[in-house]
């Protein structure tokens, strides 16, 4: 041990984040030595707490703690060097700010003491006297956030001023309960934040997943944590999650069927709501396929799955899971544990794998099975989702509640009896009975996902008439009326007037509206027509006089009184057209229609429009 006080010591950022130096100060390894702290340290340390770091804040209490042992007189601390500029921060990554800090180390002639591998090797091969300090072996003790879990508790829930809260009992009956009478303290949970940000640098077996300003989350062996602070959140708060259990796929009580289908290199989804058990039964499927064989690997973010060492975890590489898989691609799994599949680009990403010939399971939150196969659309060109997805495991209380599969073909849909309206469907079913029940397949511009009744076989057309209705305003001005009256046809009800123009020359128009929508269309005259004088019967309500105005493309009549209310619009007495007007209290008319025409003439000849609630 050297106690000369000649020794002189440069620290760079990692030893005094770790606590490394107070430590050997007070082991009498560092008694009455000069330490020379660079100003690029404290720069650096500082940049963390301001971003809201652990590791910023630890790095500060160490030089708090050094600044103590020297006024006890046990060392001689002084600041030195140059504080970084912005071209050396901007370089960072580049190691700009390591080279400052070894220069310091390099100009004293001192000893370098840092626990960065690289840094160390880089100060030796400059010939520099380096002090390499490997992370140290420590027993793994309790940590203060354990007293608060029990053998059934799942997750502890501490915030500043609140009660602490748990999480307990079995997967299929978990209740929220108080764990003791008082609230968490601001100074209780800082001291549980640093112990765990501590822990999950020094073991290990544990590893920080995500820091960031206010927001750190942690995997400490089996536990995640997520740990918020202001700015992120409005108070300090600490969420651990631990699993209960470790099931075995056979516990689930599949069928062979099922067991054979998914050591098939399927799409698999497992769906459910949250806590329902979704992860256990993932990590149960992962070394089913493992014992079975099977290469098998997970991409997770956090790494909390439940696997055996022999199933390689992997995190999003350099902050994106694309760049995971592609290192994927090439070590070519035959199934890979996506959890958990939630945005677009995930989606994207699960596809382009499954598409590579690469088994996938995929975790996602839902209420259904159905409904995770609909997160799908958008997400993954219609066609290929049976490709993609072909069966989905829905978990509810830790049980497999339901297994659906998809198939693609072309069939006219369930409802629908015309041959010419066969298009391609995928037909989702129950696994075990094999009833059919969901259809997907494009009606009009939507993507239509249709219950299929097990008694009539009919699907719910209450979609069907909002798009039929929603299709026909577009060729006319008036109110539509939809109905459908058979699996085949709907009767559409407008405006005698504005019949021909939604009928076509030749029938050309409505021959293009039934081909896009796919169903027979019956073209009626809207109750309350004209008679034969070319007046309609009208109520006894008090007649308005609208502010017309006209755009490029539109003449507007402007009656905000009766936003949202059935309409007539009138040229003096005669009656010309009923509409709906908008929550806006306008009636749009297009400029070019007979409509329009004959408002715009009657206009200028002195007429009055005329607008009454029906």
């Amino acid at each position: 041990m050297d106690n000369s006080n000649d020794l002189r010591v440069v620290p760079d950022t990692s030893v005094v984040i770790d606590g490394r130096i107070s430590e050997k100060i007070r082991s009498g390894e560092y008694a009455g030595a000069k330490i020379f702290v660079p100003e690029a340290v404290v720069a650096e340390i500082e940049a963390q707490a301001n971003r809201g770091l652990e590791i910023g804040y630890k790095g500060l209490e160490e030089l708090q703690a050094i600044q103590d042992l020297a006024r006890e007189g046990e060392v001689d601390v002084s600041f030195v060097g140059i504080r970084p500029g912005p071209d050396e921060v901007k370089l960072a990554k580049g190691g700009e700010i390591d080279a400052l800090i070894r220069s310091v180390g390099e100009e004293l002639d001192a000893k370098f003491v840092t626990g960065d591998r690289i840094q160390a090797e880089v100060a030796r091969a400059r010939g520099m006297n380096v002090e390499y300090l490997k992370p140290s072996l420590f027993e793994v003790t309790p940590l203060k956030i354990e007293d608060f879990f029990t053998d059934d508790t799942m997750s502890v829930h501490l915030k500043n001023g609140v009660v602490p809260m748990a999480k307990r009992g079995s997967i299929g009956n978990v209740e929220f309960v108080p764990v003791r009478e008082t609230p968490c303290t601001y100074g209780e949970l800082h001291y549980i934040s640093r112990e765990l940000s501590e822990r999950a640098r020094s073991d290990n077996e544990s590893f920080i997943e995500l820091s960031a300003s206010g927001a750190s989350v942690l995997q400490i062996r089996d536990m995640r944590i997520a740990i918020s602070s202001p700015p992120f959140s409005d108070d300090i708060e600490i969420t651990a999650v631990r699993p209960v259990a470790s099931v075995r796929l056979e516990e689930y009580r599949l069928s062979e069927q099922l067991k054979e289908r998914v050591l098939m290199q399927r799409g698999v989804l497992i769906a459910g709501p949250p806590g329902a058990g979704k992860s256990t039964f993932a990590a149960g499927l992962a070394n089913y396929l493992h014992e079975n064989g099977y290469v098998v690997k997970t991409m997770e973010s956090p790494r909390d799955l439940q696997v055996p060492t022999e199933i390689t975890q992997y995190a999003p590489l350099e902050g994106d899971m694309a760049n995971t898989a592609d290192v994927l691609l090439l070590v070519r799994p035959d199934y890979t544990i996506y959890d958990e599949v939630r945005k677009t680009h995930d989606f994207e990403i699960f596809g382009d794998m499954r598409l590579a010939g690469v088994g996938m399971v995929g975790v996602v939150h839902a209420n259904r099975a159905v409904d995770a196969i609909q997160r799908l659309i958008g997400r993954v060109e219609l066609g290929i989702i049976p490709q993609v997805v072909d069966t989905v495991v829905f978990i509810d209380k830790g049980e497999v509640a339901k297994v659906q599969v998809l198939e693609f073909t072309v069939k006219v849909p369930s409802g629908m009896t015309e041959a010419d309206l066969a298009r391609p469907v995928i037909v989702i079913s129950d696994f075990e009975s094999g009833v059919v029940e969901y259809e997907i397949y494009t009606f009009g511009e939507q993507v239509v996902v249709m219950p299929v009744s097990e008694v009539s076989g009919k699907p719910t057309w209450k979609l069907a008439e909002n798009e039929i209705r929603s299709v026909m305003e577009r060729y006319v001005d008036g109110r539509v009326e939809v109905e459908i009256i058979s699996d085949s046809k709907a009767v559409v009800k407008v405006a005698e007037f504005e019949i021909p123009q939604v009928i076509g020359k030749g029938g050309s128009t409505i021959d293009k509206i039934e081909k896009q929508l796919g169903i027979g269309i019956d073209v009626r005259e809207l109750s309350g027509k004209p008679d034969k004088k070319g007046e309609r019967s009208r109520s006894s309500s008090s007649e308005l006089r609208p502010v017309v105005e006209q755009t490029k493309r539109h003449l507007i009549l402007d009656v905000p009184e009766l936003a949202t209310r059935d309409v007539e619009i009138l040229i003096g007495q005669d009656y010309l057209f009923t509409a709906t007007v908008s929550r806006h209290g306008e009636v749009k008319i297009r400029k070019n229609s007979h409509v329009a025409a004959d408002i715009l003439d009657a206009i200028e000849a002195g007429e009055a429009i005329v607008v009454k609630s029906v």
